[in-house]
């Protein structure tokens, strides 16, 4: 029976922790001036999800066609390897 409520304390305890987390997190929304770059974002610098996970800062590896950047408006076109629409790796 311990082991029960061991269980429970800690998935209670998690589910908490996790709460906590996406509450202090601010919403990834663009900004006036501010479009979505894909193709340029350094790992762990991504702005929000993708079809691999559900976060900012998880991109894998740099220059992830899928991952993106937000950036103001008009300067992707101007970056090397910048797409204005992400790749789905899952599709392609």
């Amino acid at each position: 029976m311990s082991d029960a409520r061991n269980l429970i304390k800690q998935t209670a305890l998690a589910m908490a922790c996790v709460a906590a987390v996406a509450t202090a997190l601010p919403a990834q929304a663009a900004k006036p001036g501010m479009e979505k770059c894909a193709g340029i974002a350094k790992a762990g610098k991504n702005d929000c999800g993708t079809s691999k996970h559900s976060c900012a800062g998880q991109a894998a590896q740099d220059g992830n066609a899928e991952e993106w950047v937000y950036v103001p408006t008009g300067a992707c076109e101007k970056i090397v390897g910048g797409s204005l629409k992400a790749m789905d790796k899952a599709k392609s």
